[in-house]
């Protein structure tokens, strides 16, 4: 079951952050498309029958290693994107995997080394009085997207399908032939409605993805402000499936 709340306390981060003006455009496809793209150890969640990808741009704010506060000026803000979708291990563990991360801040590149697929990107996110724009274009390989979003009302109670489009709280990567994990922890997600405006993206064709089932399913969030991640660890080997 995904839960509204973070599952467990992340005491000791390895990295703090905010995650503002957040908007999740999600896509449903079938399982063994999304499966195709996902490594051994790992199978694609679902919701209703289907496998679901989102396209989640945001700003990365006040981004601190341990110890130093939200309120220390010069900390880096920057534009991120991320293509993701759902999976789960045979103990039943669920988290995001990610297909691809654009991000505006090079040196978060370095994070390749432990498996987190990024690429450095010219990405751009502006508000109006009623809008929100995000664009962005890979420095390499050309995949980029425009994004126009209208923010509705506030959902004061969240769905089910709305938790479980949004509140993950692990991720998944991949490296020296093994999984490893990264906890996650914040406040539960502020949702609010939102109309689609405009979108023209090919993030999705990059990472190997055919055209969706239906029209894509659009939430809007201010963002959580004390994003705690944690230390990537080795997952250990699964006992039983759940």
């Amino acid at each position: 079951m995904v839960t509204y709340e973070a599952e467990h306390p992340v005491r000791l981060p390895a990295l703090s952050a905010g995650w503002l003006t957040q908007t999740f455009v999600h896509w449903s496809f079938p399982p063994e498309t999304v499966q195709a793209l996902i490594p051994e150890g790992l199978t694609v969640d679902e919701y209703e029958g289907a496998a679901w990808v989102g396209l989640t741009p945001f700003v990365m704010a006040d981004v601190r290693p341990p110890g130093v506060p939200a309120a220390v000026p010069g900390l880096p803000t920057f534009a991120e994107t991320n293509l993701r979708t759902y999976v789960r291990r045979a103990d039943g563990r669920d988290g995001l995997w990610f297909l691809s991360l654009e991000v505006a801040w090079p040196a978060m590149v370095a994070a390749r080394v432990i498996g987190v697929p990024y690429h450095p990107a010219t990405l751009e996110v502006t508000t109006a009085a009623d809008t929100v724009t995000y664009s962005g274009r890979r420095w390499a390989g050309g995949a980029s997207y425009r994004l126009v979003v209208r923010p509705g009302d506030r959902i004061e109670r969240p769905t089910e399908r709305d938790v479980w489009l949004t509140s993950r709280w692990r991720a998944y990567t991949r490296r020296l032939g093994m999984l490893w994990e990264t906890p996650v922890e914040h406040e539960p997600w502020p949702l609010a409605g939102a109309t689609l405006e405009e979108l023209e993206e090919t993030l999705t064709v990059s990472a190997g993805l055919p055209a969706p089932l239906g029209e894509p399913v659009v939430h809007f969030s201010e963002g959580v402000r004390d994003v705690r991640l944690g230390a990537s660890r080795p997952c250990p080997p699964a006992a039983a499936a759940v």
